[in-house]
């Protein structure tokens, strides 16, 4: 019996599949399809945060941060100056915390 992915999978999915007895077909990436499949990754990410709960949603988001750290990579950064960037721009915009919801603005005349 086959199961078909054609997925990126972390690094090492493939030794958890021979450890398994079973036979993992990979290929390596070129750069281009890489960040596709980064982009493609952080949505699958994303869908499983919202369909799940507890500390299922918190493995989510640990995965979701895997992605960010791969995707930072690819800019020649590491999560913490996306860290960084994020408590900077809090501290001008702040965060989510008190749950405003805009649902819109008037202009002056």
């Amino acid at each position: 019996m086959e199961r078909t992915y054609n997925k990126l999978v972390r690094d090492n999915i493939p030794d958890i599949i021979i450890a398994n007895n079973e036979t993992p077909v990979t290929r390596l990436l070129t750069d281009e399809e890489y960040k596709k499949s980064l982009e493609a990754k952080l949505n699958e990410e994303y869908e499983e945060v919202i369909e799940s709960e507890g500390g299922e949603r918190l493995e989510e988001l640990a995965d979701m941060i895997e992605v960010i750290r791969s995707l930072a990579g690819l800019e020649n950064a590491t999560l913490e100056e996306i860290e960084r960037l994020a408590d900077e721009k809090r501290a001008k915009r702040g965060g989510f915390e008190k749950k405003i919801f805009l649902e819109k603005v008037i202009e002056k005349e």
